[in-house]
């Protein structure tokens, strides 16, 4: 009987320890609030003297952590640069060259790095950037839980296995945002991001030109919508890629008005007016658009549930020095 006592005593050891590490290694709201009491509001001075430049730097980095998140969870894989024989996540399609505000993440860091060496991650300064930005563009504030650490990969390919492309239907973006524990109506309340931010022409251009068998323009776009992008994406052949507001509406305010375009056919991508065409999610959209104080509670709730995709956290990953390279 007593070597049972001894290994049952050992059981409940070793699951205490483990309950005290799991508690212990979540993400935490003021996380740095004795390790480095300045830290949000380093980033968000960063921020928003980016963002009142350019505002479309703030859509960059509420993108920018989106792609962080779908791809190895919140590591800040994304900000890696490649070395030599290995291309980084920054090289795929994707986000070369359409993700903007690295430098943002850069001058934070540094200014962290010299207040608080080594204690604050980019993936938590990422968060918070997308955070400010979310603030600034929208007034919509909310707590960020920290306590991420960043990780050692990066791998141009991934991405294509993670972010849904701009040619899905409303069912292949839930079955995507589903495998990252979002719900769809999480999923349509994120999309709201798409109030802000500009999109390359060859990412609809197809809408424009080439539907399909039957119809050279997607009957489903507002023809006065489809008239004014023509002016700006040419059919060309791909000799040019200019880019277009995915909100002509309020191009630099993050507000429902998106889900108003919508319900005019007037999403630019087709991931957007998909929302709108497809049963599952077209009443989400209308509720959406008919209260944009519900939309935006919802927006923040989604963002850091987001946050928390597939985190390294407690003694996992590291916190690198320089957000670019490992350390």
């Amino acid at each position: 009987m007593k070597p049972m006592g001894t290994s049952f005593g050992f059981c409940v050891v070793f699951l205490l320890i483990t309950k005290l590490n799991s508690v212990s290694a979540t993400l935490q709201v003021g996380f740095y609030r004795s390790t480095c009491p300045a830290a949000e509001s380093i980033i968000r001075k960063a921020v928003n003297k980016a963002v009142a430049r350019n505002p479309g730097i703030g859509a960059g980095l509420i993108r920018m952590h989106f792609h962080d998140c779908f791809v190895r969870g919140c590591d800040a894989s994304i900000l890696l640069d490649s070395t030599p024989g290995h291309p980084s996540e920054k090289e795929h399609p994707a986000n070369n060259p359409s993700l903007r505000g690295f430098e943002v993440i850069d001058e934070a860091k540094a200014e962290l790095e010299y207040l608080c060496p080594k204690t604050v991650s980019c993936a938590d300064i990422l968060a918070f950037a997308a955070r400010d930005s979310t603030y600034k563009l929208g007034s919509i504030n909310y707590a960020v839980p920290a306590g991420r650490r960043d990780g050692r990969v990066s791998l141009r390919d991934e991405p294509s296995q993670n972010l849904p492309p701009p040619s899905f239907d409303a069912q292949q973006l839930e079955a995507n945002f589903a495998r990252k524990g979002l719900s769809k109506d999480e999923m349509v309340t994120l999309s709201g991001a798409h109030s802000i931010g500009v999109s390359h022409c060859s990412s609809f251009s197809n809408r424009l030109y080439a539907f399909n068998a039957t119809h050279k323009q997607d009957p489903s776009m507002d023809p006065k919508l489809a008239g004014e992008l023509k002016t700006k994406c040419p059919n060309n052949g791909g000799a040019s890629d200019p880019t277009v507001p995915l909100d002509y509406v309020t191009p630099n305010r993050l507000d429902n008005e998106y889900y108003a375009n919508l319900k005019n056919h007037r999403g630019v991508l087709t991931s957007d007016q998909t929302l709108f065409n497809s049963p599952s999610t077209a009443n989400i959209v209308r509720r959406n658009a008919n209260s944009g104080g519900a939309w935006a509670n919802k927006f923040a709730a989604a963002m850091v549930k987001m946050g928390s995709i597939d985190t390294l956290t407690g003694s996992r990953g590291e916190i690198r020095r320089n957000c670019r390279v490992v350390n």
